[in-house]
């Protein structure tokens, strides 16, 4: 991490008193004495009918306020750079200005980000540290395409804002999710992966022998930046994998009766999914051998189980053995669920 400063805000919070703009001015200069900053300049203004504002230019960068008689709060925010901390500032203010609380946000001004987690509720924020941005754009088939260096999790694909694999964990999501499957069975001279960009799943297929895969994937620009980047996720490629762009449901349309002994489902754990597997699955099953096996990854039973529970439901009216298991993924904070299933129902 490269620290190149450190900021600090406070908003106080029921403030009865309005202070007049030389006990502003005062306060800035007490503070610059306290943390030894050089004022290069001051510049305020009284609004009308209430309201009032001052900025200090530093030479370590500024310092300001911010009234709202009105809401009864005053914000201040200060910026330093270099080795000058902000924080001593904070036990003056206290003295000063009469409050009912004080909201308190530190932190440093560096090369480091933050991305939020898309699960977060309004209740609960987490964030995942970023160290660099390695790929940020919109492919051409409208995806927002995002491969970030984690400080914890190291390079990680985002799609749209949600994280989709990270070089830490990835072997826990696509090791459980063909685990799961080879205990059903152990016939695989024809499989189908459909999604899964980022090639964790085909190279564990490749890696336990599999005979031929076919794999269906919407956005070509995924694995490619995949390749680009998690390479060592992918593993070597071979002729045994034969990549078919565009639209998977679309595409098995023209694929012979029960071709396949195993067809992996890794596609996103939202409802359009799911709604896409259940208007396709007679395909699905069509192309399925009549002892094969389907595995899709369904989500999470902790973050959304009606989600989770809507998948097993699907399988179960067109399956005889339903298997639904769960592998905590650190770096998604929750279990995943992977369900497997076979003997397949007719009506």
């Amino acid at each position: 991490m490269v620290k190149f400063g450190e900021h600090i805000t406070l908003d106080f919070i029921g403030v009865k008193e309005v202070y007049t703009p030389e006990f502003f001015k005062d306060i800035v200069n007490k503070i610059a004495k306290a943390t030894d900053v050089e004022i290069l300049n001051i510049s305020q203004h009284v609004f009308k009918p209430q309201g009032f504002t001052l900025i200090a230019l530093l030479a370590e960068s500024h310092m300001s306020f911010h009234t709202f008689p009105e809401k009864g709060i005053i914000s201040f925010d200060f910026f330093t750079c270099g080795d000058t901390p902000p924080k001593p500032a904070l036990e003056i203010l206290k003295k000063e200005i009469g409050h009912e609380r004080i909201v308190i946000r530190e932190f440093d001004r560096s090369d480091r980000s933050f991305k939020e987690d898309i699960d977060n509720t309004p209740g609960q924020k987490n964030y995942y540290v970023v160290n660099n941005v390695l790929e940020d754009f919109v492919s051409v088939k409208g995806q927002h395409i995002e491969i970030l260096d984690l400080e914890e999790y190291g390079k990680s694909l985002f799609i749209d804002n949600e994280i989709q694999v990270s070089e830490s964990d990835e072997h826990l999501y696509s090791n459980t999710m063909v685990d799961s499957s080879d205990r059903l069975h152990s016939v695989n001279n024809n499989v189908a992966v459909i999604g899964g960009g980022d090639g964790g799943v085909v190279r564990e297929c490749l890696q336990r022998g599999y005979g031929h895969i076919d794999w269906y994937e919407l956005d070509p620009e995924v694995v490619g930046v995949c390749e680009k980047h998690l390479s060592k996720l992918q593993g070597d490629k071979n002729k045994s994998v034969s990549p078919i762009w565009g639209d998977a449901f679309e595409s098995i349309k023209s694929v012979e009766n029960q071709k396949y002994d195993k067809i992996y489902v890794d596609l996103n754990d939202d409802d359009e999914c799911i709604n896409l597997a259940i208007n396709n699955m007679t395909n699905l099953k069509r192309i399925l051998k009549l002892d094969g096996v389907i595995t899709a990854q369904v989500g999470s039973q902790d973050r959304a189980p009606k989600q989770v529970n809507r998948w097993l439901d699907t399988f179960s009216k067109h399956f005889e053995e339903v298997r639904n298991e769960e592998k905590f993924i650190p770096s998604f904070d929750c279990s995943w669920n992977f369900v497997s299933v076979k003997g397949m129902k007719y009506e």
